[in-house]
């Protein structure tokens, strides 16, 4: 049974900092890429950052300078640092495993229960 489980979410000022975690259970969470998502009020859940399970990252260009996405693969563990923390930046964060595809088959994807990040100004 598959699970991502986040922590880490919170209240903070503008200009401070949060940790997001997510651990995942279920997977081999080496060979898999991994992403956070997150969705505010009334908008549509947006791609965050995600990173390869080689270890290469992509950001939004929101957040580009101010989040670092990392792994430890020891821990089948994804974090989210985020710096600089803007009120525009209030959402539910969500983990994810995306599709992954081999030949001869796939593995569907996953998503956790995210976590509220609210940042006040």
């Amino acid at each position: 049974q598959v699970q991502l489980v986040e922590s880490g979410g919170g209240l903070v000022q503008a200009g401070g900092s949060l940790r997001l975690s997510c651990a995942a259970s279920g997977i081999i969470f080496s060979i898999n890429d991994m992403r956070w998502y997150r969705q505010a009020p009334g908008k549509q859940r947006e791609l965050v950052a995600a990173i390869t399970s080689g270890g290469s990252t992509n950001y939004a260009d929101s957040v580009k300078g101010r989040f670092t996405i990392s792994r430890d693969n020891a821990k089948n563990t994804v974090y989210l640092q985020m710096n600089s923390l803007k009120p525009e930046d209030t959402a539910v964060y969500y983990c994810n495993k995306p599709l992954l595809v081999w030949s001869g088959g796939y593995e569907r994807d996953y998503w956790g229960q995210g976590t509220q990040v609210t940042v006040s100004s």
